[in-house]
């Protein structure tokens, strides 16, 4: 008798649920308008805008701030960062359908998720670094570097996927690619040696503790760049120092595309009015 060769059971996996709401890290909306028309004086409607800008509680996405924007790209814009998209998109609806969207234009925006980088060393990764870089495997100082490390990483971690806005008056924002170019195409670099470079960059990002903050979110698949970079600071000439210095690492020197630019400083709904030619 021929008997049929047994086949093992068939196994499926549950699909995962439908959710808007990402594993870890928040959706992030970087927003951008310009003002029209000279009637500004006493236009109807600035209380929803400003309301707009700083939402009541129960409509209050989890991070918000606006801000001035100088030059002639905008004239204010709003950063915005929650679990639910839609949370995030709806501070721009609020904007566009106040009494004073007639006066205000969209012109520009970035759509970003936030993420831990594979960039970001592990414990193990962080002790064989230091170990190849002389220090002793066995000696108490590399133990107390390790532990040291260990214990800030969730702490940085959370503030890479949830990060806090820092109420520091100065900001700047540009979207970013790495380059495909032959000679200088970062997608077929090995991993160890794009690991390397990242290290460098953030040695130069580090020396800037305390007076400067940055949070890079990641448009993959959501928008036209790859990544978003806000820089926070004390102060707009730290933007210009740390932007430069980092321009000289192998990582942006070789292989970065920037995008536009924008300037900002940090305001709320009254203030962004005020600046513009609004009055009460």
């Amino acid at each position: 008798m021929n008997v049929a060769p047994s086949r093992p059971p068939h196994t499926q996996t549950a699909p995962p649920p439908n959710s808007l709401t990402p594993e870890e890290g928040w959706h992030c909306g970087h927003y951008f308008y310009r003002f029209l028309g000279p009637q500004r004086a006493g236009a109807v409607g600035q209380a929803d805008f400003v309301a707009a800008i700083d939402p009541p509680a129960g409509d209050r996405p989890e991070r918000i701030q606006g801000y001035i924007i100088s030059g002639h790209k905008a004239d204010f814009g709003v950063m915005v960062m929650d679990p639910d998209p839609l949370q995030v998109d709806a501070v721009h609806q609020a904007i566009m359908s106040g009494p004073l969207a007639a006066m205000i234009e969209p012109t520009w925006s970035f759509v970003s998720m936030s993420e831990v980088s594979e960039y970001v060393p592990s414990v193990e990764r962080f002790r064989e670094n230091l170990i190849q870089e002389g220090m002793a495997a066995d000696s108490p100082e590399l133990e107390a570097r390790v532990q040291g490390y260990a214990d800030r990483l969730p702490m940085m971690n959370h503030q890479r996927l949830r990060p806090e806005f820092p109420e520091w008056p100065a900001a700047c924002f540009y979207p970013m690619n790495k380059s495909r170019v032959v000679g200088a195409n970062w997608f077929t670099t090995p991993f160890s040696h794009r690991r390397e470079l990242m290290a460098e960059h953030a040695r130069s990002g580090i020396s800037f503790a305390g007076r400067v903050s940055q949070v890079i979110t990641v448009g993959v698949g959501l928008d036209d760049w790859e990544w978003m970079v806000t820089l926070w600071a004390r102060n707009p000439e730290y933007l210009k120092e740390i932007v430069y210095k980092m321009r000289f690492d192998e990582a942006s020197a070789k292989y970065a595309e920037f995008g536009p630019f924008y300037t900002g400083y940090r305001a709320t709904g009254d203030e962004i009015l005020r600046h513009c030619g609004f009055s009460g």
